[in-house]
This record gives C-alpha cells, structure tokens and sequence, in this order.
C-alpha cells in the first residue's frame, strides 16, 4: 500500500503565444535579467579577488539600485524590478552551491548560449480564472491550457522563458497533492541498457527508440547549411533556427517517452530498484558518448525519484560496484569478465543460461529487495580464482536509501 503524501510543488509549463506588444518588452527583461545576473556575479568575482571579500545577495541588491539610476544602465529600470531580484537570488543559490562543493563556480550568461527566462514572484503577475497578466503589460498572455491546474491552487511563481527554437512557454509554480496511484504490491528491478532502453525483471523489454539516431541525417543536413551561411546575415539566423527546431523536437520526444514509460512504472509497482549510474564518467567513452546520451538514463532516474517521492512508491538506488551482469540469479557464482558484446551467458556453476539485461535486471531487484528487508548491503560473493592464483572478495556494498543515491 502506498502511504499517504504530502503537498509538493509542481511546476506546470504551458506553451503560449505572444502578440508583438508583449514579445519585445518580454524579450527586454530577458536581456535586463542577464545584465543584473553578470554584474553582479563581476562585482562579488572582483571583491573576493581584490580583498577576500564576500559579498551577499543583500549587497548586490544595493549595487542594481545604484545601476538603476546611472545613465548606461538606466534601462534596467525600464522593466519590472522583481525578475531581476529573483536573478540576483537565482546568483546567491549559486554560491552557495559552489561553497558547499555541490557545483561549480558560476558562470556568465551568454546572449546566444545561455536560457532566456524571466522569474516573476506574486507581487509581479496576476492571475484569475485562467487569466495571466505580468508587470508592465496590459493584456493577459495566450496561453494553450493543454491541461488544468490544480483546483482552487494559485501559482506562488511565474518563469517566462523562450526557447533556440523561438517557442515560448510558462512555468506555473504550485503547492499540489499528487492524486494517489493505485496500490501495489508488487516490485521490478530495472536494468538500463542502450540496446534496449530497460530491461525488467520480470523479463519485459522496453526498446531503445533512438531519437537521436533517427533524426541524425537530417539534422546533419540542417547544421551544413547554417555552416554554409555568413556569420551575422538574417539567412544564417533562419538556419540556426532551423537547426534548434530539430533539437527540440529531438528533445520533446526523448521527454515524452520517458514520462510515459517511469509513469507507468511507479503506477504498477511499489518499489523500484534501479543501478547508481555515474553518467558523468561514461560519457568519457568517446565510442558510446552519442548513444548513452541519446538514451538519457539520467533523466530516467530523475523522472523515477521524483515521481516515487509523489506517488509514494520505493526507489533503492544499488550501488555501481555490484556485479549484476557477472552474477548468475540462480546460484550466486560470478564470472571472472563479462565483455560488453556478450548478450548472452551461461553459468559454468549450474548450467543456466542468462540474457545478460534480464539477468543483471533480477539481481538489482533481489539485492534491493534485501536491502529493503534488513538496512544492510548486499552479502559478499567471492569471485573465481583469477590468473595469479589469488581469490578477490567483493565487498559489501554500502546500505543504499530509498530515492537517494547511494554515493
């Protein structure tokens, strides 16, 4: 049975259309919300380099004030302040990011590389009965409701934003109770893979639909002509458009098969057991970089652990180091290599034969299982006698928590 959740935020993002009275000033405070965002990240980079000084939100606060009234920045007054105060907050949660070595130090935005996007507090739109008016404009936005907000739930936040391929779109911020899933009690271990994108434990595969690789050609067609254009013309501009739209559409794909598929995970089972990938380093792989990053198996964690916190489901996170290809689920003995060309294996121990995917895919679900029991790791194996003669113990792993990478 499922337990009882509390109320979460949830953004809900809408595709909307604006009319040119609205898109030009729109398109001012993206560039005023830069311009806040890199002065004062130069301010507190100059402070702290000339005298190890820390300079706050508070301060900088000050600073876009003093900007305001000088005759270069007196623009930045010409939109609504409150975008550009949640940019020197947006700032602030960047350092402390970077202090607490969670990230890395913040960069400037770029006109061209950087997301454009405007963050509105409630002291800054109004909204009512499906009516969204912002600072400064007159008319509410045109916005395709492609599906309801929460009932009698205002949005806290706003975020206008724009995207390479020249959409727009909002992102309503609200205080929501998830609807309960239906009760389960069952549990699948979820094997990610790049022939095939998962692979359960219950035996079903879920195919690899490649976005990427299908739109390949065509987006190789499309990056040769913006090559082919000159540099500041209105045709390379046309180009580029071109270009971003085919990345969009790549993404907007990749995006809605993931949602469609964690959704009808978590809705069928109460816990979940999938692998600690660290995407990061396998990226590093220069011959598997484009597929790994076509499959987005880091986007498929999140959407897991985020909708397992919502719909109150179970996600144990094993540790990388497990061996659940080179482990045989039928009697525990490991094999010494395991390259990644053998699809299928047979254990020299007991005879049975594995697919490599569904095989790993049964382990992750019974050392989670275990880990789920009792609070401890997973019993050591002890692996064959390698070439020197020796026997390597694998050790313990460490207890791993429900929805939390386990390092």
């Amino acid at each position: 049975m499922g337990v009882g959740v509390s109320s979460v935020k949830r953004a809900f993002k809408y595709r909307f259309y604006p009319t040119d009275a609205q898109a030009v000033p729109l398109a001012r405070t993206f560039g005023c919300v830069r311009k806040a965002y890199n002065l004062a990240l130069a301010a507190r980079t100059e402070a702290w380099t000339a005298g190890r000084e820390r300079v706050n939100y508070g301060q900088t606060s000050a600073m876009l004030t003093q900007w305001k009234k000088t005759e270069e920045l007196a623009y930045l007054a010409e939109v609504s302040s409150v975008p550009l105060q949640q940019s020197l907050r947006h700032l602030q949660s960047a350092f402390v990011g970077f202090w607490t070595k969670r990230s890395q130090y913040p960069r400037f935005k770029s006109k061209r590389k950087s997301r454009a996007s405007a963050e509105y507090t409630r002291s800054a739109f109004g909204y009512k009965d499906g009516r969204l008016i912002l600072a400064k404009m007159a008319e509410p936005l045109a916005i395709v409701w492609s599906r309801p907000l929460p009932t009698g739930v205002d949005p806290t936040t706003v975020t206008v934003s724009r995207d390479s391929a020249g959409r727009w779109f909002v992102s309503l911020l609200c205080e929501d109770i998830p609807s309960p899933m239906p009760a389960s009690a069952d549990a699948v271990g979820i094997d990610a893979g790049l022939r095939d994108l998962v692979v359960l434990s219950t035996g079903e595969k879920i195919a690899n639909p490649k976005h990427g690789s299908k739109n390949r050609e065509r987006l190789a067609r499309a990056q040769k002509e913006l090559s082919r254009k000159d540099k500041g013309s209105k045709n390379r501009s046309k180009a580029g458009i071109r270009v971003a739209r085919i990345h969009a559409r790549i993404a907007d794909s990749r995006r809605d098969h993931l949602h469609r598929l964690t959704t009808r995970l978590v809705r069928e089972n109460q816990t979940l057991v999938i692998e600690d990938l660290i995407v990061r380093n396998m990226l590093r792989n220069h011959k598997l970089a484009r597929a790994i990053s076509d499959a987005a198996w880091r986007e498929l964690r999140a959407m897991l652990e985020y909708k397992a916190a919502w719909y109150g489901r179970e996600l144990i996170v094993v540790d990388r180091w497990f061996p659940s290809s080179k482990l045989c689920s039928a009697c525990g003995a490991i094999v010494d290599e395991m390259p990644l060309n053998v699809r299928a294996w047979t254990c020299v121990t007991c005879g049975t034969t594995h697919d490599r995917d569904g095989n790993a895919a049964v382990n992750l679900l019974a050392a989670g299982l275990a880990v789920a029991a009792c609070g401890a790791g997973v019993r050591p194996h002890r692996e064959s006698s390698s070439r020197s003669g020796r026997f390597v113990v694998k050790q313990e792993v460490p207890p791993v928590r429900a929805g939390v990478p386990s390092r």
